[in-house]
């Protein structure tokens, strides 16, 4: 059998270096045993492994996503957000008794400071509820320097709870905040999801509760959004948090890279496509002019998976037991046909378009009532427990220093300088 390794030459000198494959990949040290100023270029980072992770494994090519060894399907039919939630942080899924602690943790930390509301309302009306929460994330860290402490896991571990819990809560409120409604606070009887839930939608009614099926939705949805690897927002996270960052920062920034429309906006886009092919019959007329460069196809494919993604299989199933409450999105019908044109279509299977977990969860979101504008701070919330799972096995991780990848200069050799009336 062949030994697992490369060899790689120099061919300028001929010296030539091996290198052992491990899982998968090579170290990229090899190169500089050759030549110390010789680095690899890689754009986007789309063949650079930055890390060594044990949280989510990813498959693309057979549509597989995993939390630590558990299959996701398995996860969105059984358990619940917070059990996910401590499965990604420790590595194991909790008993009973751990389970009913870290519940009840959460539970007692989902209220804000005073100081925080006052805060939030100080945004504007229009205000973007991603800003907003952008925003309100970063200024927790002047609530809370202890944070900073980040050397010490107990008190690394109240500052993933308190974010966890304050997520919701500070969501909400943006969400009022744009309404001009009064802030719903947390109540300690609901669960996670209803207890969000509860404070978007309540207005002045102490006995409100959400559906149990919209709420087991969302809950589904948060499951699906928990983590995925070493994407934009979750490498952000990393970098962010590189520098010993406090994790509040770090969050926030992690934030920021999911505003972005590439990222976290990719739901909304799928929205705005279907309302502007307007009805079923146009679905035909729109997929040739995908075809032809005319348009994008927004909810298709994926820069990791080249297969059906395993989480938009579970969005559909609950699509259906979320319109059985609200009634049937008019634009679940297009998108239907959308996906059946698509899939059947060699244009798009050829390149592996299939649906991704974006095409049906914005149907989900707009039937459960939830603006366009919150759709990406539902993504936040979901997407947590991941960027505080990546952000503390960095910091345990011996080999993790200060991000600082290397670049290719291309500007001007060196140059002298000319006064400004000599320009």
């Amino acid at each position: 059998m062949a030994e697992e390794s490369f060899t790689i030459i120099d061919n300028r000198s001929g010296n030539e270096v091996t290198v052992p494959i491990v899982d998968g990949t090579i170290s990229s040290a090899a190169l500089r045993q050759l030549d110390k100023g010789m680095w690899f270029y890689d754009p986007a980072y789309l063949s650079t492994a930055n890390c060594d992770s044990k949280i989510t494994f990813i498959d693309g090519a057979e549509g597989i996503l995993r939390y630590r060894g558990y299959p996701i399907e398995q996860l969105a039919d059984s358990s619940s957000f917070l059990e996910v939630c401590y499965l990604l942080l420790h590595g194991e899924l909790p008993t009973q008794a751990q389970s009913d602690v870290w519940v009840d943790h959460i539970t007692n930390h989902t209220y804000v400071h005073e100081n925080i509301a006052r805060f939030m309302q100080g945004f504007r009306y229009d205000a973007h509820p991603m800003g907003t929460l952008v925003s309100t994330v970063a200024g927790l860290s002047t609530f809370y320097p202890e944070a900073k402490d980040i050397d010490d896991p107990h008190n690394r571990m109240i500052q993933i709870i308190r974010l966890i819990a304050k997520m919701p809560t500070m969501a909400a409120f943006a969400y009022k905040n744009r309404l001009g409604l009064p802030y719903e606070y947390p109540v300690n009887n609901l669960g996670y999801t209803g207890n969000f839930l509860r404070m978007m939608w309540n207005v002045a009614d102490p006995s409100f509760e959400p559906d149990p099926i919209l709420t087991k939705a969302l809950d589904v949805l948060f499951i699906l959004h928990a983590d995925h690897e070493q994407n934009c927002s979750t490498t952000t996270m990393r970098t962010v948090g590189s520098s010993q960052a406090d994790p509040y920062s770090a969050v926030a920034a992690a934030t920021c890279g999911l505003y972005g429309p590439l990222h976290g906006g990719a739901n909304e886009k799928v929205i705005r496509m279907l309302h502007e092919i307007g009805s079923y019959e146009n679905v035909d007329a729109y997929v040739e002019k995908v075809k032809s460069g005319e348009m994008l196809l927004q909810g298709f494919g994926h820069r990791v998976y080249k297969n059906y993604d395993p989480r938009a299989k579970i969005i559909k199933q609950t699509a259906d037991r979320v319109f059985n409450v609200t009634g049937m999105n008019p634009l679940l019908d297009i998108a239907m046909k959308l996906e059946e044109v698509a899939l059947s279509d060699s244009y798009f299977v050829d390149r592996s378009l299939y649906p991704n977990v974006d095409f049906y969860s914005g149907l989900i979101y707009e039937a459960m009532g939830f603006p366009m504008d919150m759709f990406t701070v539902l993504f936040a919330i979901g997407r947590t427990p991941g960027w505080l799972a990546h952000w503390q096995e960095m910091l345990d991780d011996p080999e993790q220093k200060i991000y600082r990848p290397r670049q290719k200069y291309t500007g001007p050799d060196e140059r002298s300088y000319v006064a400004i009336g000599n320009r």
